[in-house]
Formats: C-alpha cells, structure tokens, sequence
C-alpha cells in the first residue's frame, strides 16, 4: 500500500490561499472543497487540507501558531532536478510568496524556499541519487 500524507494548514483567507496554490501549477480536490476548506492536490499521494482558521479550531484543543513569530513545521516537497527547484520557487514568488531563507547548495543537494500567504515554510528540494558504496571485503 502506498501511504498518502494529508496536511492539515490554518489559513486566514481561503480564497487567497488557493490562488496562490493554484499559481503554482497545484489543483484542487472539488470533492474535499467547499467554504470552510480546500483540498489541495500536490501529487498523488500528498495532500493538503488548507483549513479557515475558526474551521481548524474544530479539530484542535489548542492554539494556532503566530507563523510570523513562530515556526511550526517546514513542507519540503522534493524536486525532479535543480531546474524544476527554481520554476516551482519562482512561481511562488512571482504569486505573491516571501523570502524566508537562502537556498542551500551542495554537492548532492539543491533547495530553495518561501513563505506562502499565511506564513507556512516550504522548501523544494532536488537531492541526487546516492549510490550505496561497493562493499571493499
């Protein structure tokens, strides 16, 4: 069985939060969509439920976080090259997302990252394929 992750995100304005999305090439689950929340379909088997904010107080007892002050979970979303890195990154520039950190290069990895509408940090990630080393014995 294939897993799937289902992201559950607050968000202060739904519509705004999909056209962001929705800029970056993303769709929506119409099934799953209606005035309280919004089913965002990133691939297959990833998922997010962007949430009114007085909506995902239903699910919880507790506060949600200030994503200006504080930071509550980083979606890292991985990338089929170093290119497709800096399409996805630039869409969700050019959409409205803001700086929130310097992209990371190394020899076997490239990422980059923003902030959506409300915040939420996501990194895109191109790792290259790491080859187990030959046994010596």
């Amino acid at each position: 069985m294939n897993r799937m992750i289902f992201v559950n995100l607050p968000v202060k304005d739904l519509k705004v939060s999909m056209s962001f999305f929705q800029a970056l090439g993303w769709t929506f689950n119409p099934t799953y969509t209606n005035d309280d929340a919004a089913c965002l379909v990133i691939s297959d088997t990833i998922y997010v439920m962007l949430l009114k904010e007085d909506f995902y107080k239903s699910f919880t007892h507790k506060e949600i976080t200030d994503t200006a002050i504080y930071s509550e979970v980083i979606m890292a979303l991985s990338a089929d090259s170093r290119e497709d890195v800096d399409i996805l990154v630039d869409k969700a520039f050019a959409a409205g997302a803001t700086y929130y950190n310097d992209p990371q290069v190394y020899d076997f990895m490239y990422s980059r990252s923003f902030q959506d509408p409300d915040q939420h940090l996501w990194e895109v990630v191109y790792m290259e394929e790491v080859k187990p080393e030959e046994d010596q014995t």
